[in-house]
């Protein structure tokens, strides 16, 4: 277990969807759901959510998208679940007995696993009303479903992912300097990357003293603020192999990562490392701390991926809402089958209403 992990059930970030016992739905939470890309399986798990929804205590949820790509998804699975179009969030808080939909103006019409660029401009507007709405306060969190860059790319999408064109979003509508940080929390680890959607040679280009503080002091305030965790304890991974062994493989961790890490601890956060990163991950290491702070992407996500590739969440910090997603891509080649699984993404909505009741208790 993640040190400081409640052992309620009910915090479903770190808690596998299939160990949850069924309990009565919540509904004392409202969170916006981005359908995504709509010929991947975000219109599968979105209705599979719904339909269990009561099993597994999810809160109540909106769908920014399409009625008819959902309307359509939800015949080919045979579910047959009631759907009802709503024009505003009160219409769809009031709504408990179907899927509210709030329409995107640019419609999405697609087959399962058959993209279209067409599709872009409504994936991006879905995108864009709902964190208006959550900004506004309308509701109190955002969930997103995967997209495809490749498809967004093809239309002048100019931004290296998701996560990305959220933060930048955040700021235009906020008007506030807005720095995104990805963390991957699991039943069993939460990790973080450095550097994030870059090529592996880059890293040595992008990383830094500046860097690394900026993102462990976001990662300690969050895990304070939205996850209840007064005083997490920050490992660091090391970047070269066996961390550098003092310099003779690399000196990343002697000029970059200790400065860091003894700058943090001297600001009073609780810090340890830099670590071999092929020793920081096995059970009895994980017990040693809150969160690890990796160099660059595969570092984090391949530990967190390998222990709970279908229960981990990938969470925004930093941003001036709650954001979740599921960890997992479009799955093309099994979208509109019987062989698509929810869990990823019903932990992200439990998760983040976890974070809202967090956040109202905090300070």
């Amino acid at each position: 277990m993640v040190r400081g992990q409640p052992n309620d059930p009910k915090q479903a970030g770190c808690t596998p969807v299939s160990k949850i016992n069924k309990i009565q739905i919540e509904n004392s939470h409202s969170i916006a759901v981005t359908m995504g890309e709509p010929a991947g399986i975000g219109p599968d798990i979105i209705l599979q959510a719904w339909s269990q929804r009561q099993l597994y205590n999810i809160p109540h949820f909106t769908v920014i998208g399409s009625k008819d790509v959902l309307t359509t998804r939800n015949t080919q699975l045979g579910l047959e679940l009631p759907l009802q179009q709503v024009k505003n969030a009160d219409e769809a808080l009031a709504c408990n007995q179907a899927i509210p939909i709030i329409e995107t103006k640019n419609l999405m019409k697609c087959l399962a696993g058959q993209p279209d660029t067409k599709n872009s401009a409504g994936v991006i507007e879905a995108i864009e009303l709902a964190l208006q709405m959550v900004i506004n306060g309308d509701f109190e969190a955002l969930t997103t479903c995967p997209i495809n860059k490749k498809s967004l790319y093809d239309c002048g999408f100019e931004y290296p992912g998701h996560t990305e064109f959220l933060a930048k979003l955040c700021q235009d509508m906020t008007g506030k300097t807005t720095y995104p940080v990805m963390m991957l929390a699991g039943p069993q680890l939460r990790s973080v990357p450095v550097t994030i959607h870059i090529a592996l040679c880059e890293v040595k280009n992008v990383l830094d003293i500046d860097l690394i503080l900026k993102t462990a002091r976001i990662v300690a305030i969050d895990l304070r603020n939205r996850f209840d965790i007064a005083d997490a304890v920050m490992a660091f991974a090391g970047v070269n192999p066996h961390a550098g062994e003092e310099g003779a493989m690399g000196r990343e961790e002697i000029d970059l990562i200790l400065p860091a890490v003894e700058l943090l601890r001297a600001e009073g956060f609780n810090v340890i490392g830099p670590l071999p990163a092929d020793t920081m991950f096995h059970q009895r290491a994980r017990q040693s701390y809150d969160v690890a702070i990796c160099m660059y992407h595969d570092q984090a996500l391949i530990p967190a991926k390998t222990l709970a590739f279908d229960d981990t969440v990938n969470v925004t910090l930093g941003l001036p809402i709650i954001r979740t997603s599921p960890d997992h891509g479009t799955a093309y080649n099994i979208a509109g089958t019987q062989n698509v699984k929810p869990d990823s993404f019903i932990a992200a909505l439990k998760t983040a209403g976890d974070m809202v009741r967090s956040e109202t208790k905090a300070p």
